[in-house]
């Protein structure tokens, strides 16, 4: 095991949401090596554990970074899940997991009980932060976000395939009892660009799926393309 104070080697957890990719840019910041990103696939969609809607366009925002993509599949199933997520990260050559927990307990015990179990470090820069200051940090460093699923009330079908903007979060911020986050599983995102993107990506097709007070939208896929602004 290296100490802190070297290079560190890390996989990155990732879902291609906003949280992951900004702990993989924050790892960067501080001179670590992400080595490899983990896709977990689930097997079914109420996973508790991992990302879902999208989650086949998480291999193509970690390539955007210039970062390998390795994709996994998992049953889905509480706990069960977690043998998938050790299967893994078992045979990585790496000195830790990074991940973008800001404040769910579920995850963050259960990945540092595959970690400790597996001699890794977790790493999770976001932790306990402010939800609102890590939203506007992101937004701040020049992440372009899009929204890919509501799941609470006061969130409208209208944000599907919209920017996460300062005005949504705002208006987010007098919904009560919303996380302004998404933590809670309120609202589910996918990012295109940012300041340590190589490419862009640029979703292909784009289905709505609504149901009562909740929605996703699916993309048929996405390509990369040359970065029109500047970092």
């Amino acid at each position: 095991m290296r100490f802190l104070k070297d290079r560190l080697r890390l996989a990155a957890l990732f879902s291609g949401g906003k949280d992951s990719v900004y702990s993989i840019y924050l790892a960067q910041q501080y001179g670590w090596d992400v080595a490899c990103s983990v896709v977990m696939v689930p097997e079914r969609d109420d996973s508790h554990m991992f990302h879902v809607p999208n989650i086949a366009l998480a291999p193509k925002v970690s390539e955007a970074m210039g970062i390998a993509p390795k994709v996994f599949r998992t049953s889905g199933e509480e706990e069960r899940e977690l043998d998938g997520l050790e299967r893994a990260l078992s045979n990585l050559d790496v000195d830790g997991v990074l991940t973008g927990a800001i404040a769910s307990d579920y995850q963050w015990s259960r990945i540092h009980k595959v970690c400790h179990k597996l001699g890794l470090r977790a790493f999770s820069p976001l932790w306990r932060k402010s939800q609102e200051r890590v939203v506007r940090e992101e937004l701040a460093a020049g992440f372009e976000i899009i929204i890919t699923g509501v799941f609470a009330e006061g969130l409208g079908q209208d944000l599907l395939g919209d920017r996460l903007s300062e005005d949504a979060i705002s208006k987010m911020s007098n919904i009560k009892g919303l996380n302004i986050a998404g933590e809670g599983g309120e609202y589910e995102t996918l990012v295109l660009d940012g300041p340590n993107f190589l490419q862009k990506v640029a979703p292909i097709g784009g289905t709505v799926e609504w149901s009562g007070s909740s929605g996703t939208i699916r993309y048929d896929g996405a390509r990369l393309v040359p970065r029109t602004r500047s970092a």
